[in-house]
Formats: C-alpha cells, structure tokens, sequence
C-alpha cells in the first residue's frame, strides 16, 4: 500500500468518525428527553467500552486461555504449565530471583528516599539536591542498565579498567570482580539499578508529603521537648504513612514488571532472569505458547491486589 493510500484511509476514518458523532448528536438534540440523554451518553461510551474489549478482556481471556495448552497451543493440557513453573528447577530459580526483587527494591528505594527527603527538607541546595536523585528517572530503564553496565565492568586484575566498580577494588589493593557473572549476587547488582532509579521517585513523593504536614503539629512537639528522632518516628511517619503505601505499592508493581533491566545486562544468564524476562524468553525466544501465557498469568495474578490495594490508598490519600 503506497503512502497516498494510507493518507486516503485516514482521511477516510476520520470522515467516518466525525460524520458519526454528527448523526449521534442531530438525533439526540431531536430528542430532548431523559431518554435522548441515555442515548447520547450510550453512544459515547460505547465506543470506549468496545476498545477496552477489544484492547484488553479479549487478549487477557485469550492469554488465560492459553495458559492451559501446550507449547504449540493445539492441546489442552490443564494445569501441567502452572505445575512446571513450581517443579521446575530453573523457574523456581525465576520465582526466589523475582522475590528477592520484590522485597529488597520497593524497601530499600523508599527507605533511600525517605531519608534524602527528610535530611535536604528545607536546606538551602535542596532543590539541586533533589534534581540530583530525581535525575535517574528521567533515563530510560534501557539507558540505565547500559551505565550501570559498565560501571560493572569486568577486566582481569592486570589489565586497565573501565569499570569504575573494578577501578576502585582495584585501587584499594583488591582484585577485580565479576559483579554480573557471580550468582547470587550478581542478582543484588542487578536490584542496585533499578533502587537507583526508584529512589528518585520516591523522594519526590515523600517530600511532598512531610511538607504537607502542617507546622503548628512540629512546633507543639518541639515545645513538648521532642528531639529530631522523636519528630521523625513520631510526626513525620504517621503523618506520611498513606504515601509510604503507595510508594511501596507502585514500586512492588514497577518491579514485578522488571524486564529492561535483566535484558540488557546479563540477557537471563547466570540465574538472574526474572518473571518478566522469563515470560519473554518462552513466548518469543522458545516459543512456548502455553508457559509463556502461564507465566504472564501469574504476574497478573501477583500484580492485581497490589493494584486494588494502591487504588484504595491512593482514592483515601484524596480524601485528606
């Protein structure tokens, strides 16, 4: 099809669209009544509706689907894809990898945060101080991964290094290590990337919340005699603590959806693949239909009531 032809059909949808709307309204506006309202109202949403169909309950069913048929998916074969995900050695490998991932990032990224936020509260360079943590979220989890990749670069003790990791064992009398290569904590390095992004982003969260505290409450409790550790266990985090969840909450699900990460340094290799990666790998790598659908399944499975539960805290977080 030659690009005049495309330039036809779109002028053409967008004809059609516009002529649409046209007659939904010429025929509401001759109805004026509760019942013209319901119809107009249908006809609009209707299209929406049908896209939500279409662009998401459609491939979720298919996807579910498909999770209980073979890799070539022409038989039904039951639960066998969601029983080899929690025999097989290698995926239990994947679940304790993701886990750990889990666990470590959405902590360790907001404590991080928390602290930065409240030590550079109202200081004089606090907002270089912030543009400084926040400038990671502004690069790509890609662009990232390639930084942080050199930063771990390997070389033989003898030889020069680039990688600054290795450049400053190296300095201080040690030997270089193979930071991607060394299971298990080859992981840990891989979690290290992405806390530094998130950091960022939880900074910018929590901060906004402590300075949204009113300050006649610190002034009463520094009056009643509280020091700086008392404010901070006492005023500081139960006064924040709606955004603290949905911190936490967003960064669980940023991370059971790591994939740019694991892809671009260590490619799955040396036990550091994750359900994300893992979902690719089987789907489009070995063509698994049926595992890859299973394991798509399972982040949906994981990744939902951590949705309804940030939902719900950010809607009570609204309220305040």
């Amino acid at each position: 099809m030659s690009t005049g032809e495309k330039f036809v059909q779109m002028f053409i949808a967008i004809g059609l669209f516009f002529g649409v709307v046209a007659v939904i309204l010429l025929l509401t506006q001759r109805l004026r009544s509760r019942r013209g309202e319901l119809i107009q109202s249908a006809a609009f949403v209707l299209p929406a509706v049908l896209l939500i169909c279409l662009g998401l309950l459609y491939p979720a069913i298919s996807t579910v689907y498909q999770s209980f048929r073979n890799a070539a998916g022409n038989e039904f074969i039951g639960l066998d894809n969601y029983q080899k995900i929690f025999t097989d050695s290698a995926l239990i490998r994947v679940l304790l990898n993701t886990a750990v991932w889990v666990v470590v990032v959405p902590l360790a990224s907001t404590a991080i945060g928390l602290i930065y936020a409240v030590l550079i509260d109202r200081a004089r360079f606090e907002k270089f101080a912030k543009a400084l943590i926040f400038l990671p979220m502004a690069i790509s989890l890609v662009g990232a991964s390639i930084i942080w990749k050199f930063v771990y670069d390997y070389r033989q003790t003898s030889d020069a290094q680039i990688g600054v990791a290795n450049a400053v064992l190296k300095t201080l009398g040690f030997d270089t290590y193979r930071f991607l290569l060394t299971e298990p904590w080859n992981t840990i390095f891989l979690i290290v990337i992405m806390i530094w992004v998130q950091a960022g982003f939880a900074m910018t969260i929590l901060s906004a919340s402590i300075k949204a505290i009113p300050d006649d409450i610190v002034e009463a409790a520094r009056l009643d005699g509280a020091g700086g550790l008392q404010l901070f266990r006492q005023i500081t985090i139960p006064s924040i603590r709606p955004s603290l969840i949905v911190v936490l909450t967003t960064i669980s699900i940023t991370t059971l959806k790591a994939f740019d990460i694991v892809r671009t340094t260590t490619g799955g290799n040396f036990d550091t693949s994750v359900l994300a990666y893992e979902f690719y790998v089987q789907s489009f790598r070995s063509f698994d239909q049926g595992l890859g659908a299973a394991l798509a399944v399972l982040i949906f499975v994981l990744v939902m009531p951590i949705v309804i539960y940030n939902v719900r805290q950010m809607r009570k977080l609204e309220a305040r």
